[in-house]
């Protein structure tokens, strides 16, 4: 070890002070001037104590009255990795997570191959340690290759490091099989996250049914695709007692579902994308292929039903929903173009609209990304606590700027938010009690190795190589 990695690895072991912040913890509901401490990768202390006094020796940064709170917790993130590395990898991922605030990312499994196998989740969870500087943590697939039939090894998988188990962006249309996955997952309380939409429903739709689609000669796809399946699903957590998450929701009709599932005590939550909750289907009306998703963006009034139940409670989770997809498989006509888009460094950003406009309280805001998902999910993070992780971030509420998709540290570009005006973004992010993200005021982005403090003239930095924990 040289005198510098040396001095550099000694200034990481001391104490670091967040001193003159503003602490929101959604956990506990604290909104109060402060500071924190952090030793030895965790939260060690915490209070208006610590605003403007740091223990002697502590390394200090000072947020100038910024917002401290948790990272963020995504629970739908889409890699290329392994199989399609040109779209994403954990290491791109990770790395556009931390410029978005995003801690801990929770990975789809399909893959190529499908993260039905021990040894992929393990593979998986290697990969990350090794190069992505947020935590991942890998779903499983709920049934072998994402194919709707048989049960994968929900037991096994989970042994391994799967925190949960979908069947991707496909539905299980068997009610037998989805019966059989909700008994068997219950006998290891492992969570069943369904994605709700007909297969039959919706064969051939491209977006939501309606005047708009109509008007613009495309093939849409019904609300009653998503909400009769998710009918079904509720009826079969009613039979067998499995915990069932419904992944994206996005219309009314839907949410009344999980609103009456929820009174009758069963054992059930939902997540929304923040693109449902933010945009709508007017968005389609150029043939913009950067808006095709699944399931689709749906009516105004659909939108704002979403916006009402992540403010009542009813939405427990936002996710990105992070889909990326290469310009050979998105630049084509809006028919022949694939669904997803990208959002992790989004994600915030857009949902501080949300707070912006008054329609939810931001501690309500940040607990669908923070210590719900962390909640459901059996996690740690998520919150402001004495022994907690110490996964941070530091957020400016009021910063304007604008979504240049070639700043964007995704690999892939296809962002609905394309030149988007955002009011709001992360100034620093911590995982472990390590900075991995530092935003310095400049467009340009940059990449940079080693520990903090070190540049390579780009005005952000993302701190490369793994971090250890996943």
């Amino acid at each position: 070890m040289t005198r510098a990695e040396a001095h550099r690895h000694e200034e990481a072991e001391r104490p670091l002070a967040l001193i003159n912040a503003r602490l929101l913890d959604p956990a506990s509901g604290r909104d109060e001037p402060g500071g924190l401490l952090i030793e030895q990768g965790r939260i060690s202390a915490l209070g208006p104590e610590l605003r403007r006094n740091a223990p002697e020796g502590a390394r200090v940064i000072d947020c100038a009255g910024h917002v401290l709170a948790p990272g963020l917790i995504d629970m739908q993130v889409a890699t290329g990795e392994p199989g399609n590395e040109h779209r994403e990898t954990l290491a791109t991922a990770s790395r556009a997570a931390a410029a978005g605030g995003v801690t801990t990312m929770v990975t789809m499994p399909n893959t190529e191959p499908v993260m039905d196998d021990v040894a992929l989740i393990d593979f998986v969870l290697r990969r990350a340690r090794d190069t992505a500087v947020v935590h991942v943590h890998p779903m499983a697939a709920l049934t072998p290759g994402l194919e709707g039939e048989g049960i994968a090894e929900i037991g096994l998988l989970k042994a391994a490091g799967a925190i949960a188990f979908t069947n991707g962006a496909k539905s299980v249309a068997n009610a037998r099989v989805m019966r059989r996955l909700l008994e068997y997952a219950k006998d290891f309380d492992a969570l069943v996250v369904h994605h709700t939409e007909d297969p039959d429903l919706a064969a051939g739709g491209v977006m939501n049914e309606g005047a708009v689609a109509s008007r613009l000669g495309l093939a849409g796809i019904p609300r009653a695709a998503e909400t009769i399946t998710l009918e079904r699903d509720i009826r079969l957590v009613a039979l067998t007692g499995g915990r069932y998450h419904a992944a994206v929701l996005t219309c009314a009709e839907s949410l009344a579902v999980i609103r009456a599932a929820k009174k009758a005590g069963l054992p059930v939550s939902c997540g929304t994308s923040i693109n449902h909750a933010t945009l709508n289907e007017n968005d389609v009306r150029p043939y913009r292929t950067f808006f095709k998703l699944r399931p689709p963006l749906r009516s105004e009034t659909d939108r704002a039903a979403v916006v009402a139940g992540i403010a009542d409670g009813t939405i427990d989770v936002i996710v990105s929903a992070h889909d990326p997809q290469d310009v050979e498989v998105k630049r084509r006509p809006f028919e022949e173009a694939a669904f997803g888009a990208i959002g992790l460094e989004t994600l915030l950003p857009a949902a501080l609209r949300l707070y912006h406009a008054g329609d939810i309280d931001l501690l309500r805001l940040l607990a669908a990304m923070t210590i719900n998902p962390a909640r459901l999910l059996g996690l740690e993070a998520g919150r402001l606590a004495e022994g907690a992780p110490a996964d941070l971030i530091v957020l400016d509420l009021d910063a304007p700027w604008v979504v240049d998709p070639a700043l964007l540290k995704s690999r892939s570009k296809n962002t609905p938010f394309d030149e988007a005006r955002m009011q709001g973004r992360v100034l620093r992010t911590f995982v472990s009690g390590r900075e991995v993200y530092r935003h310095n005021g400049g467009d340009e982005r940059g990449l940079v190795g080693g520990q903090e403090g070190e540049h390579d003239g780009g005005d952000d930095e993302v701190h490369a190589g793994g971090k250890g924990p996943t």
